[in-house]
């Protein structure tokens, strides 16, 4: 019998641009796609390629200088464009452009079966084919290490980020899938633990290796520090690894066929498309290739997110799909915007948390600009963040400990359970408008540093 969590806390916001039909449509590959290594913290990019070299899909284009197994590999066959370099030679992208004339047959690296592979070789091959720096363990909410033994894996099958698409929906037609995947990775974990978070009510089927566990459709339930929190929370000494059943599918796939898949589902979201869906691309398209015509030609600026807008990186037009590649959202700047009284405004297009604007009184759909709405002061300890953070932790008082870089206290007040993104909400409402999720990114490393 499935478990079944209740969460109070947490709030979904109600924005326009939602998918209302998830029915994939296939795009056309694009020119070029991009991997981005900001996008796998804990990783430490050491280049393979050169500009020029030609690449099938799956050779690496970098792998970690710590752990020479670990790779990030091009998800096309194609040639290296551009090796986009920044500050202190950092590198920020590697530029991959298609090229038509790598044969079918031999544009993808292939891999031997390993569905029934000891749990060294399922390492050895999640590592080489990229898969292994799609997964992410807590403490440090990074990419496992090489060595990790992990006491739990927390797979979420479902996304309750604003406007997110569904998920499950994803692989409803891959649960063979999705069963390789349980398998394979049980063999990576001491206690043999894999959960599957999913939303109340789901037709997500039980599996013989993993423990199905629902939760309610409120954000953050989807995310899965929230998951880890609420069934077997992380302590002092422990490791967890989380990944989304997605990706789950992809190393089942991968098990089961020994070929790589890097086809994902993008859902295009956001008051400012014309007309919201999901489409079928590869991981690190061109953002122009996703969106294609569906702007609104409205004359207002546009500020385009790879992800959604509670934890998305803004990216031009001629940018790239950020990890984990599911979701694009268009909301307006703002910075075109002239309203009668400002912040003061009672108009009801004035979205809020509070229920005393008009517009969240009568529960209409929102179309959110980006503007800051007002300047960063001094943290107001409020008792805002209590109200939409799920997890037995006291994320002001974690705040400031990773203010004053208080290891102790951090150590005591959860830090080795969050992540970044659980503090999403908790940015969203704060009056003194601080980045916490930035902060929080920034304590995880200094701490990764000093322990």
């Amino acid at each position: 019998m499935r478990k079944t969590v209740c969460l109070k806390k947490g709030l979904n916001l109600n924005l326009e641009g939602g998918v209302e039909v998830e029915s994939p449509v296939s795009l056309p590959l694009p020119n070029r796609v991009a991997v981005i290594p900001d996008d796998f913290p804990g990783f430490t990019p050491k280049l393979e390629v050169a500009e020029g070299d030609k690449v099938v899909a799956g050779n690496a284009l970098l792998r970690d200088k710590n752990e020479s197994r670990i790779k990030l590999v091009s998800p096309v066959a194609g040639t290296v464009e551009a090796v986009v370099r920044g500050a202190r030679r950092k590198i920020e992208r590697v530029v991959v452009a298609l090229d038509d004339s790598v044969p079918a047959t031999d544009a993808l690296k292939k891999y031997a079966p390993f569905v029934d592979g000891d749990a060294s070789t399922v390492a050895d091959v999640l590592m080489d084919s990229g898969l292994w720096a799609m997964i992410r363990r807590r403490p440090y909410d990074i990419v496992p290490l090489a060595s990790d033994c992990p006491r739990s894996i927390m797979v979420t099958a479902m996304d309750t980020s604003p406007l997110a698409p569904s998920l499950e929906r994803f692989v409803e037609n891959r649960i063979a899938d999705v069963e390789a995947g349980i398998k394979v990775l049980s063999k990576l974990t001491g206690d043999n633990a894999i959960y599957i978070g999913v939303e109340k009510g789901s037709s997500m089927p039980d599996f013989d290796s993993a423990e199905t566990v629902e939760f309610p459709r409120l954000h953050p339930a989807g995310n899965a520090g929230v998951q880890i929190a609420n069934i077997r929370p992380v302590n002092k000494g422990e490791v967890v690894w989380t990944l989304d059943v997605v990706t789950l599918a992809r190393i089942g796939h991968l098990a089961l066929t020994g070929i790589p898949d890097w086809s994902v589902n993008i859902a295009v979201t956001g008051g400012e498309v014309k007309n919201p869906r999901v489409v079928t691309s590869v991981a690190g398209a061109e953002i122009s290739s996703v969106v294609c015509d569906e702007l609104k030609a409205d004359g207002r600026n546009q500020r385009i997110i790879s992800g959604d807008v509670l934890t998305g990186t803004p990216e031009r037009l001629d940018g790239f799909l950020r990890y984990p590649y599911r979701q694009v959202t268009v909301i307006p700047e703002g910075d075109d915007t002239h309203e009668f009284m400002g912040w003061a405004s009672i108009s009801l297009s004035k979205m809020s948390v509070n229920p005393s604007f008009l517009g969240r009184l009568f529960n209409r759909k929102f179309n959110p600009d980006a503007r800051l709405n007002g300047g960063r002061r001094a943290m107001i300890m409020s008792g805002e963040y209590d109200k939409v953070f799920p997890m037995d932790i006291l994320p002001e008082y974690l705040i400031k400990a990773i203010l004053s870089k208080d290891i102790e206290r951090m150590e005591a007040l959860g830090i080795y359970e969050v992540a970044p993104e659980d503090f999403a909400l908790a940015e969203y409402v704060d009056p003194s408008k601080l980045e916490l999720q930035k902060i929080v990114r920034q304590g995880l490393d200094y701490l990764r540093s000093e322990v």
